[in-house]
């Protein structure tokens, strides 16, 4: 197919191991030899794929930087693919570490390429390792132990013609990226190693930004990220894979597979040179653009008292308003592999999970037993605590019970109350005093004895909290604040709502039991019943839909006090007056700043949604900070 003007492709997300060079290229070249029978021309790994993009700090370590070194050198004396290899890797230049990509034909290195944008804002953290590509000014340096160069390059295979570039993940995500330049100098096609993590509605991103790319320059665009074998303590990687040539997407992996994944398909080179040869806009274009513009200034005066949306705001912007099915897939796709990371990593067998009967446990229960499903695990490594204390409802405790029955888990009923005494008579409390000692009491001594079971199971105890819990604090410090894993914590209320029901909407429907015990766990006022089943949380922090709406456009768009109030009165107009507007922010922010602190000792967990609250990633903000 070559021979008349197409060319074949494949991406791989590999198996991999963070931190292991050698034990990845291994895996490299078992991958490359399975793909000869296919004859692709070009083969690309993702970003960092020798060491693992996840390493963090351990890049800085010099045993590291070796191993990376002795890997690639064991990958050219072993590798017998005769075609075009594209991975990514570190390279050291003057002591500074790059993130590049190596452009490989059999036993020689035709080039490294380092990546220009570095990321350093939310859960990537590039600056902090590596140096820009931009600090070698253009200039293309010889490399003496790989007889090769060093920068930024275009590639041209002659026998084909084939013109190609390099772009190192954010590179493409720049406003004028690298590959704007190289297929005005004459690339066909643009080669991206990437590490690009996955939250709700990221691959449409995607999507959107290289169709558009590869339409408007005329050209083929090959994506290749790292899969779920990186590390998952923050946030999910999930394998994507891309061809698309001008604009149409020739062919796609799935999302978040339990293998190495594996995509090939075709570019009709032939096309892509007869349509450059008719842009004229691309031919001008390196022209006009080193052109210097004039910036011109105006004021523009509008009344905007009377302001009306042509497209009215969701009250519920975290749900998805439409494809909401495939919504609810992707979602749990995304906790499903970021906690069978974490269970292969650390090899556990056995989870532990508190069971209430409430919202968010009832999510973290199903996503466990999917996950046991998808690494095909004996389900009897889940295990089911339920802890009934002064204020648990025969409501909760029947809807606990039966959840775990509807999916033939045993559910062990462990009543706390006179353990509870027993610490009040220790810290003499008086147990008729139902203050905060009296809860909180309650909710360190359920987490004291799931992480004491977790010991003597040799497991680990996956928690339940949300994102609007861990927003608002409304979690006890050590207590459910703290678990192993947290698998809730990317989600809002309203989105494990939304979780719940879609699991009976599009998974029970035909359970009986299964689905109405759900249906009356939706119906459930939100309650920690701490102090009676009757301590309703909405009617102290107020509605989570509001909270979340609050939340949504504090963290994603950055609003103040002033236009939060201004888009509740258009949203919330009959629902809510001026002074429970105000209520509303006040308790909100107050919460926010003055509970930081439980967020700086988050627990890991998957990032789901584009933002987190993660210390570690996406908010960074200091405990005693003031609003």
């Amino acid at each position: 197919m070559r021979n008349n003007h197409f060319v074949k492709v494949a991406t791989i997300a590999p198996k991999l191991e963070v931190g292991k060079p050698k034990y990845n290229i291994e895996q490299f070249i078992k991958e490359i030899d399975g793909l000869k029978k296919d004859n692709p021309h070009f083969i690309v790994f993702p970003e960092l794929a020798v060491t693992g993009y996840t390493c963090g700090d351990l890049f800085f370590q010099s045993y590291l930087i070796k191993e990376n070194n002795k890997a690639i050198r064991y990958f050219l004396r072993n590798n017998t693919f005769k075609g075009i290899i594209i991975m990514g890797g570190l390279y050291v230049y003057k002591n500074d570490i790059f993130n590049c990509a190596y452009v490989i034909q059999e036993n020689k290195v035709l080039g490294i390429v380092p990546k220009m944008y570095l990321p350093n804002r939310d859960e990537f953290y590039e600056a902090r390792y590596f140096a820009h590509g931009t600090v070698l000014n253009d200039e293309v340096i010889y490399v003496e132990n790989y007889d090769t160069t060093f920068g930024s390059q275009l590639f041209h295979e002659k026998s084909k013609d084939i013109k190609f570039g390099i772009e190192v993940c954010e590179d493409m995500w720049a406003p004028i990226p690298p590959a704007s330049f190289q297929t005005i100098s004459g690339a066909e096609i643009i080669f991206n190693v990437s590490a690009s993590n996955e939250y709700l509605n990221k691959d449409d991103t995607r999507r959107y930004i290289i169709k558009s790319f590869s339409k408007r320059n005329n050209c083929a665009y090959v994506y290749a990220s790292s899969g779920r074998y990186e590390s998952s303590q923050d946030t999910v990687f999930s394998n994507h894979g891309l061809i698309i040539e001008n604009g149409n997407i020739k062919a796609e992996t799935s999302l978040l597979n339990n293998d190495s994944t594996v995509l090939l398909g075709d570019i009709d080179l032939g096309l892509l040179k007869y349509l450059k040869r008719k842009n004229a806009t691309m031919r001008e274009s390196l022209r006009i653009y080193i052109t210097k513009y004039q910036t011109v200034n105006m004021n523009c005066y509008f009344d905007d008292s009377n302001y009306k949306f042509m497209n009215p705001l969701s009250k519920t912007p975290f749900i998805p308003d439409t494809d909401c099915e495939q919504a609810f897939r992707k979602i749990l796709d995304i906790q499903v592999a970021g906690l069978a990371k974490r269970m292969t990593h650390i090899n556990a067998e056995t989870v532990l999970l508190g069971l209430s009967g409430g919202l968010d446990s009832t999510l973290a229960f199903l996503v466990l037993f999917k996950t046991f499903e998808f690494l095909k695990k004996d389900k009897k490594g889940i295990k089911v605590i339920t802890m009934p204390g002064f204020g648990t409802s025969e409501r909760t405790l029947k809807n606990a019970l039966n959840l775990a029955k509807a999916f033939d888990i045993k559910c062990e009923i462990l009543d706390i109350k006179n353990n509870v005494l027993e610490q009040f008579k220790l810290m003499k409390h008086d147990p008729n005093k139902k203050d905060i000692t009296y809860e909180n009491t309650q909710a360190r001594l359920r987490t004291s004895i799931l992480f004491n079971k977790a010991n003597q199971l040799n497991g680990f105890v996956l928690g339940t909290g949300d994102m609007s819990e861990f927003a608002l604090g409304w979690c006890t410090y050590n207590g459910d604040q703290m678990s192993n894993y947290s698998i809730n914590s990317g989600l809002p209320k309203t989105l494990v709502k939304f979780m719940v029901r879609s699991f009976a909407m599009y998974e029970f429907r035909d359970n009986e039991l299964l689905y109405e015990t759900v249906m009356d766990i939706l119906d459930t006022p939100i309650t920690p019943e701490l102090v009676s089943s009757h301590q309703e949380t909405e009617t102290i922090i107020g509605k989570y839909e509001i909270n979340d709406f609050i939340l949504y456009r504090w963290l994603v768009c950055g609003d103040d006090e002033t236009r939060i109030n201004y888009l509740l009165k258009k949203t919330f107009k009959e629902e809510l007056t001026d002074e429970d507007r105000r209520r509303y922010i006040k308790t909100f922010f107050q919460r926010f700043f003055s509970q930081q602190f439980k967020r700086s000792v988050f627990p890991d967990g998957p990032k789901v949604l584009d933002l987190s609250l993660s210390p570690r990633s996406d908010w960074r903000m200091p405990s005693d900070a003031k609003y």
